[in-house]
C-alpha cells in the first residue's frame, strides 16, 4: 500500500506507476505527484505516459580476448561446410592451432567453446542450411489426408523370379491401405492403383493425397521447391476424382513428410512376401492381396489403442462419394501396320491382320496391366 509520505519499500515500479496514474486521473498535479510519491518529475511523466515501466537498458557488451581471432575461427568454420564430415575442426583442435599458428593467450578452453556454440548454428544459416531439424508428431483428421507411394517386390511368377511394382494408398488417420501390384510403375498403373484403392475404400480423401516426384504424375519438379509441372493425364485424373495433391520436398529433406506410406510398404514386403509368393499370373497375386488387406484391418498400429478396422469405421463415412462416370486409365495409340502385319506400342510388338498392312489403326488396347492379361483388340481407322 502505497502511503503519502513516501513509497513504502517492496513496492515495484508497476505498481507505482499505477498508483502515480490513479491520483492524476483524479486532478493531482505533476508537482504534487513529486512531492506524494517522493519521485522526480521524469519518473511521473514517464508513468502518465505509459502504464507499462520501459526495460531497462542493457548494459554494454563487455569486449573478449577471443573477438581478436573470431574472423579466423568464423572462416575455419565456413571451410568445413565443405570438408568430409569426419575430417572437420573439433573445438580441440580450433584451440590447439589458435595457440600454435595465431598466438592466442589468455583465452581459456571454455571461453571457446562457447563462442563455437553460438556461431556455428549462425554460420550454418548463413550458408542456407538448417542447424538442427525438428519434428512434430503429426496428426490427422479423418477422411482429410492419404499417402501413395510404390516399392518393388520380387515374387515367383510362373516359377520364375520377377521383379513387380507394389502400389500403396493409405489413409492417414485410420492406417487402413489398399495395394495393387503391377508389372510396372506407369502410368497407367499409377491410375489404376488410385481406382482400386477408391472402390476399395468405398470413397476419396476429402482433403490431400500426398506424392513424392513420381514421373507418372510430375514431368519436371520447378526448382527445389514443392512447385511441380504436373502431366496433363494426372490433373485431369484428380479433376475427375476431386483431390488435390501435395508433392513433398526432393530428395532426403521430404522422405519424413509421409513417412507413413513408406513404412507401410516395408512392413507389407516383411509380412505378406516373405517367402516370396509363388503365383501363375498377377491377377492370382492380387487377389491375395486383396483379403490380406482385410486381415490388415485386425492389426493396432504401435501404440495406438483401437485396430485399423475400428479407426477406418469412424473414417469411412467422412470420404467423398466416388463419382458415378467411370475415367479410362488406359492409353490409346493409333500406330501404323509395319509389312510384318503387326503395330508396335510401347517397343512390344502385336499381330494384326494381314490386310491391315500399311493401314494406321487404333492400337491393341492392354486392358488390365495389373492383372497380368493382355488381350488384344484392334479396329480400322
Amino acid at each position: 500500500m502505497l502511503h503519502e509520505e513516501s513509497l513504502v519499500s517492496g513496492v515495484s515500479k508497476v505498481e507505482l506507476y499505477a498508483a502515480i496514474r490513479r491520483d492524476a486521473h483524479r486532478g493531482m498535479s505533476q508537482r504534487a505527484l513529486t512531492q506524494k510519491y517522493n519521485v522526480g518529475q521524469k519518473t511521473v511523466k514517464q508513468a502518465l505516459a505509459n502504464a507499462w515501466p520501459s526495460p531497462r537498458k542493457p548494459y554494454p557488451k563487455r569486449g573478449s580476448k577471443i573477438d581478436d581471432h573470431s574472423s579466423w575461427i568464423d572462416e575455419v568454420l565456413r571451410n568445413d561446410l565443405t570438408a568430409p564430415r569426419k575430417q572437420r575442426h573439433t573445438v580441440t583442435r580450433l584451440f590447439d592451432r589458435l595457440v600454435k599458428e595465431q598466438g592466442m593467450s589468455g583465452v581459456s578452453y571454455d571461453t571457446l567453446r562457447r563462442y563455437v556454440a553460438t556461431r556455428k548454428p549462425q554460420i550454418l544459416r548463413e550458408a542456407g542450411r538448417s542447424p538442427s531439424d525438428a519434428f512434430v508428431p503429426q496428426t490427422h483428421l479423418p477422411a482429410m489426408e492419404a499417402e501413395v507411394d510404390f516399392g518393388d517386390v520380387h515374387v515367383k511368377l510362373r516359377g520364375e523370379l520377377t521383379k513387380l511394382t507394389l502400389f500403396c494408398l493409405r489413409l492417414s488417420y485410420s492406417g487402413k491401405a489398399a495395394h495393387r501390384i503391377a508389372a510396372t510403375g506407369g502410368q497407367e498403373a499409377f491410375f489404376e492403383g488410385h481406382t482400386h484403392a477408391f472402390r476399395v475404400l468405398g470413397g476419396i480423401p476429402v482433403g490431400k493425397i500426398r506424392y513424392d516426384n513420381l514421373k507418372s504424375a510430375v514431368d519436371q519438379v520447378i526448382g527445389f521447391s514443392r512447385l511441380r509441372e504436373e502431366a496433363e493425364r494426372w490433373t485431369a485424373f484428380r479433376s475427375h476424382y476431386g483431390f488435390d495433391a501435395f508433392y513433398c520436398q526432393p530428395g532426403i529433406q521430404g522422405a519424413h513428410e509421409k513417412g507413413g506410406v513408406e513404412g507401410q510398404i516395408g512392413w507389407y514386403r516383411r509380412n505378406h512376401l516373405v517367402p516370396l509368393p509363388e503365383v501363375d499370373s498377377i491377377a492370382e497375386l492380387n487377389a491375395m492381396i486383396d483379403a490380406w488387406d482385410v486381415e490388415d484391418e485386425q492389426r493396432r498400429i504401435g501404440s495406438r489403442p483401437h485396430t485399423i478396422g475400428e479407426y477406418f469405421a469412424i473414417e469411412q463415412p467422412h470420404l467423398a462419394s466416388l463419382p458415378e462416370d467411370h475415367f479410362e486409365t488406359g492409353r490409346w495409340f493409333n500406330p501404323r501396320v509395319d509389312r510384318y502385319a503387326q503395330v508396335s506400342v510401347r517397343m512390344n510388338k502385336y499381330s494384326v491382320p494381314a490386310h491391315l498392312i500399311g493401314r494406321q489403326c487404333y492400337a491393341s488396347e492392354i486392358v488390365s496391366g495389373l492383372t497380368g492379361e493382355y488381350p488384344a483388340r484392334e479396329r480400322r481407322a
